[in-house]
């Protein structure tokens, strides 16, 4: 329930359509409620993912969201909103992020791009801030559905890494405000990080139910820090009967995005594809 105190403040809605050139829409507009930090946010170019850089944010003090827009012609009803990973340290900006929201925007679905505090804020659980983000824009999106032009039954959510896990968090947090669920109705989880206990359990923060949505899951066998996220996670809903598609590879990595790398996980994209199609998030209204 940490999150009901920032979700319950006066809450203003854009009445205008933004797009991802045009503005950055504050999910706090009267600010966070936490202790005053003394960072300045910060973008860096590099590395090198599928032969470019990657733009990594850090010191993120006013969480927003951007709004990419499906055109007209392709626009399904649909909208997910994008978690990028970096550890809860930074966000993985583009690569994660940005290149996922056009991407969706070729499936006709609008993408709704999170900025989310970081770094870890001390003395709180690594996602505790960050998902009151998600929450909050998960109210916007569901708020403002109308002006967005989505069905508000057809809002989901994709992470990748440590926005995975925030994608289960939020997934698997029972809260509404003014009536509005904010649990997603599709979950998509690429790498996900941080999701396995010991002995095939799951962490002690993850709690599936019968209510968890319907959920895809990306990784591959050689992601040696992080396979067994998947594995348990797979194996909870599974048992759960939650509808779980699971795409398991051989090799690939971790944190490659959308980026080619020469791998057959770098088709995972045309799986999720039809994945939403399956579900009808990707038919026309």
């Amino acid at each position: 329930m940490f999150a009901k105190r920032f979700l319950t403040l006066s809450f203003m809605i854009i009445t205008t359509m933004v797009t991802a050139q045009e503005r950055f829409i504050p999910l706090f507009p009267d600010g966070v409620l936490e202790a005053k930090l003394n960072i300045v946010e910060k973008s860096v170019s590099s590395g090198n993912t599928g032969g470019r850089t990657v733009n990594r944010i850090s010191n993120v003090t006013e969480p927003g969201i951007t709004i990419y827009q499906a055109s007209k012609e392709k626009a399904t009803g649909a909208a997910v909103l994008v978690c990028p990973g970096g550890g809860y340290n930074i966000l993985a900006y583009d690569l994660e992020g940005t290149e996922v929201c056009e991407w969706l925007n070729s499936l006709g679905i609008t993408a709704i791009l999170l900025k989310y505090r970081v770094p870890r804020r001390a003395g709180r659980a690594k996602h505790e801030a960050p998902l009151e983000d998600a929450q909050r824009a998960m109210q916007y999106i569901r708020q403002s559905s109308e002006m967005l032009q989505v069905d508000p039954n057809k809002v989901g959510v994709i992470g990748f890494s440590a926005g995975a896990h925030l994608s289960v968090m939020l997934s698997n947090a029972a809260l509404s405000v003014d009536k509005i669920d904010l649990r997603p109705n599709f979950c998509m989880l690429i790498y996900p990080a941080y999701l396995d206990g010991t002995r095939f359990e799951l962490a002690s923060d993850v709690s599936p139910s019968i209510q968890t949505p319907p959920t895809f899951l990306v990784q591959t066998q050689d992601d040696k820090s992080y396979i067994n996220s998947s594995l348990f996670y797979y194996y909870a809903l599974k048992e759960l009967q939650v509808p779980t598609t699971m795409h398991l590879y051989p090799a690939g990595g971790h944190g490659y995005g959308l980026r080619g790398g020469g791998f057959s996980v770098n088709q995972w994209p045309l799986r999720a594809a039809e994945w939403l199609q399956s579900l009808e998030v990707t038919n026309k209204h």
